[in-house]
């Protein structure tokens, strides 16, 4: 499956537009997270905590919107768009990425 911020793909055609798909994805950090996190805030320096769950966050976001492409017979997502986003309150922290594009058939 090919995916793409673009809107067109070098050397093919597209030849049908499928559908609009988009995916929400949240993950929650935990204590030990956040805690981390606000030690490196005073200190300086990277959170690897923080990094490892948004990576997680932007590959689950990425294979639901391949999952969804695949269900419609697509052979391609193009337009690709993501979204990073923070979800807080009550003293609890979560991750969220919204992913959006389209699925199109191509050319044989």
């Amino acid at each position: 499956m090919i995916i793409t911020t673009t809107s067109n793909i070098e050397g093919a055609r597209i030849v049908e537009y499928l559908d609009l798909i988009s995916v929400n994805v949240v993950i929650g950090t935990n204590f030990f997270s956040d805690w981390m996190a606000s030690v490196t805030d005073i200190f300086g320096g990277k959170s690897s905590t923080y990094q490892r769950k948004l990576d997680d966050v932007y590959e689950a976001a990425f294979k639901k919107i391949e999952k969804r492409a695949e269900k419609l017979g697509a052979d391609a997502v193009v337009g690709l768009k993501m979204d990073f986003g923070e979800v807080s309150g009550k003293e609890k922290s979560m991750f969220m990425v919204s992913a959006i594009g389209t699925a199109v058939k191509l050319s044989k």
